[in-house]
């Protein structure tokens, strides 16, 4: 069977096809759920704007700390490179996912989106995976500069990322339902957005706390 998403008319007819609240006769959102999506996007780059400040601060005591005496090198755990790259290829699953969602692909759309969640959840195994190899190494948050650094700007990632995973999760429940129709919906587009600045943020750390 060939896979369609609901598309809105002004036929008020039955089922997916009635018009939800705050769109208009021709089916295009209102006024109303204009304002409600802007609202949603400023809300999140907001929430991005907040997050890059936070790193960004934690970058600068980083730069300025890794010019004591007491700053020793820190080996990337080997689980970090291949971990790097599966959350690369989440970002590639995840924009798949996206634009199956506006072409009215609903079946792929939630696959691809499963499959980021996955990759996710994935990569936050092989961050709990470096911890405990350093570990091994006796190397702990407090045992020097470097490595309280690595352990702080690694979990606050990685919480971040977490949310994302759940937010995928939410949205891929909404698809399942039928509740999310292209060119009506923001849920997908936003998150996409925040996906692929966790992925780049990761990126961003992984350079500053062994390459910088």
């Amino acid at each position: 069977m060939a896979e369609t998403l609901a598309q809105p008319n002004a036929g008020g007819g039955g089922g997916l096809d009635v018009l939800e609240p705050g769109y208009g006769d021709d089916g295009r959102p209102g006024e109303p759920a204009r304002r409600q999506v802007e609202t949603a996007k400023l809300g999140l780059w907001i929430a991005l704007g907040s997050i890059t400040m936070l790193f960004a601060a934690f970058t600068s005591a980083y730069l300025v700390r890794s010019s004591g005496n007491d700053w020793l090198p820190l080996v990337v755990p080997s689980i970090l490179y291949p971990n790097s790259l599966l959350l690369i290829a989440s970002s590639v699953s995840m924009e798949i996912a996206r634009r199956r969602f506006l072409s009215f692909w609903p079946v792929s759309f939630r696959k691809w989106l499963l499959v980021t969640a996955v990759l996710g959840v994935i990569f936050l195994a092989g961050q709990v995976s470096a911890w405990k190899a350093l570990a091994k190494q006796g190397i702990f948050l407090r045992s020097h500069p470097h490595s309280s650094f690595f352990y702080v700007l690694t979990g606050l990632h990685g919480v971040h990322l977490l949310a994302g995973v759940l937010v995928l999760l939410y949205v891929l429940v909404l698809a399942t339902r039928r509740s999310l129709t292209p060119g009506e919906s923001s849920s997908p587009e936003l998150a996409a957005t925040y996906w692929h600045f966790v992925d780049v943020l990761w990126l961003y750390l992984f350079v500053v706390l062994f390459y910088l």
